[in-house]
């Protein structure tokens, strides 16, 4: 190969070989300890219905949120919608779980407002179905009472 021809290939490959690599956004598998205390808030509430707002040209999909029960933290820190503490998530955020109004859920999330206020972006949500929930300890051990999942958060918070 030539000077030149060499010289212009590397002069088109350069840019490429500079270039930061393209990467999809995604959160590592979370055990339920670590969102446990990953968490700023931990609730048991009720889920309102859907609004479309926006806040500073940013917009967001609102569940506004009936607190049923406060296992950790201070839900009046939650960003807040209508004067109720509520979930905002980024509008057109893949991959979110199915949310529903009047859906029952323990609900592990973050107080500051992020695309998604689910602990391990959407992995700490846990509807409550019929009375019984789905959740696995580090240890791989089935909890699917909302009693049980509730001591196992407060152990994972005990320990951290």
């Amino acid at each position: 190969m030539n000077a030149r021809l060499r010289a212009l290939t590397l002069a088109a490959l350069l840019p490429l070989a500079l270039a930061p690599a393209a990467q999809a956004t995604t959160a590592p598998p979370l055990t339920l300890e670590q969102q446990a205390r990953k968490a700023d808030v931990i609730v048991r509430a009720t889920l309102g219905a859907v609004t479309n707002v926006t806040e500073g040209g940013v917009s967001y999909q609102v569940y506004p949120l009936t607190i049923t029960e406060t296992l950790v933290g201070d839900a009046a820190s939650l960003p807040q919608s209508g004067g109720r503490p509520a979930l905002f998530f980024l509008q057109g955020l893949a991959d979110l779980p199915a949310l529903t109004t009047g859906q029952d859920v323990i609900a592990l999330l973050y107080a500051r407002r992020l695309d998604s206020p689910l602990v391990g972006f959407n992995q700490g949500l846990y509807p409550v179905t019929n009375g019984a929930v789905k959740a696995k300890t580090a240890a791989g051990a089935d909890i699917t009472d909302p009693a049980k999942l509730r001591d196992a958060i407060r152990a994972a918070r005990e320990a951290r």
